[in-house]
């Protein structure tokens, strides 16, 4: 059944911290937590720009290239402080803490282990380390996690047909996804459809990132050419009715990630978000957290700025929560306890 999102209903104030919720749209570096940058750089004696010190969260744009290379820059340099094993178990450990703390009940983070391969011993070590890392936080913390693994367009797309492959023998150990990152002004996408091929014959999730930096003109290629099953952003669907219209008939989930759509001059800010747009016209949302060491916003975060944006009443905001964990390969059991805690949240009292 469509839910109506009426502009009339009351808005309410239920804590979102506590609204069970899945998270689909983390990257592995962006998902570290700022203090654990400062005391890892430190340690290592890593020189950070102000950026990531003084001036945190810094302040973005990617409305040109020269705007996406600053960004890109202080991404590598995060990457960086992650020199050991341990480090990357922490990271993964945090990220899976911080979510439980924002409501968080299934999370599928998103690495790119190319990125990783040359100081962990190479992409299939890394990718063992970080589904082990995986396994142990979500004994630890009792949130159900999973991997995709992303393809960097900047490089070439042989390295993601590698990756392909690389995902496809971890699928059913951990890894449920395959994705494409990156500026997506750079490269050309059809390129990498032979690497989609192979995911999707492997039985992965296909989520391409697409309609963020660049419009529907993009989406379509990645529903034509990456038979995108989610995308990565996608929030620029709204600019065209009739490519909405094929995204809600075909099933294929957005997620929208709005805190970073305005720090990298998408929007110009959280009003300008069209969530309703998409909202509207049947579109399948799941809001996600992007890179929460750039854009100094966590998962619960993403609902507490739509909420305030567009005024959204918490049967709505329950909507959401819905659609990502639906959208979700969370496996079914999961599914179903989760959404039946949303229903607990949504017959809750009110906060005073």
């Amino acid at each position: 059944m469509t839910h109506r999102w009426s502009s009339s209903e009351r808005s309410e104030s239920r804590d979102l911290h506590d609204l069970p919720k899945a998270h689909l749209h983390l990257h592995f570096t962006g998902s570290m937590r700022h203090s654990t940058l400062l005391e890892l750089a430190a340690r290592d004696g890593i020189a950070l720009p102000d950026q990531l010190v003084e001036d945190w969260p810094p302040k973005l744009s990617a409305a040109d290239e020269k705007g996406w290379f600053r960004f890109q820059r202080l991404y590598d340099v995060a990457r960086s402080v992650l020199r050991t094993e341990a480090d990357v178990r922490r990271l993964v450990l945090e990220a899976a803490e911080d979510d439980v703390r924002d409501g968080g009940r299934w999370l599928e983070i998103q690495v790119d282990p190319s990125g990783y391969g040359a100081r962990f011993g190479g992409i299939t070590a890394f990718t063992d380390l970080v589904l082990d890392a995986v396994r142990d936080a979500s004994a630890t913390t009792g949130l159900g996690m999973a991997v995709v693994v992303a393809a960097n367009r900047t490089r070439h797309p042989l390295d993601a047909r590698t990756l392909a492959r690389l995902a496809v023998q971890y699928g059913g150990r951990g890894v449920v996804g395959f994705g494409l990152s990156n500026d997506e002004r750079r490269g050309r996408t059809g390129d990498f459809a032979p690497a989609f091929r192979i995911a999707e014959r492997g039985g992965l999730l296909l989520a391409p990132h697409g309609g963020e930096l660049r419009g529907p003109e993009h989406i379509r290629l990645c529903l034509d050419e990456l038979h995108a099953q989610r995308l990565g952003h996608g929030v620029r669907a709204a600019e065209d009715p009739a490519l909405l219209d094929r995204i809600v008939e075909a099933g294929v989930v957005l997620e929208v990630c709005p805190v970073s759509n305005v720090a990298l001059g998408v929007y110009s800010d959280l009003t300008s978000v069209p969530l309703p747009t998409l909202l509207a016209a049947g579109a399948t949302v799941a809001l996600g957290a992007d890179d929460p060491l750039l854009f100094g916003s966590r998962l619960a975060g993403q609902y507490a700025t739509m909420r305030a944006a567009h005024g959204l009443t918490d049967s709505q905001l329950a909507e959401l929560a819905r659609m990502s964990v639906r959208a979700s390969r969370a496996p079914d059991d999961v599914k179903s306890e989760i959404l039946g805690d949303i229903e607990g949240w949504v017959g809750s009292r009110q906060n005073r």
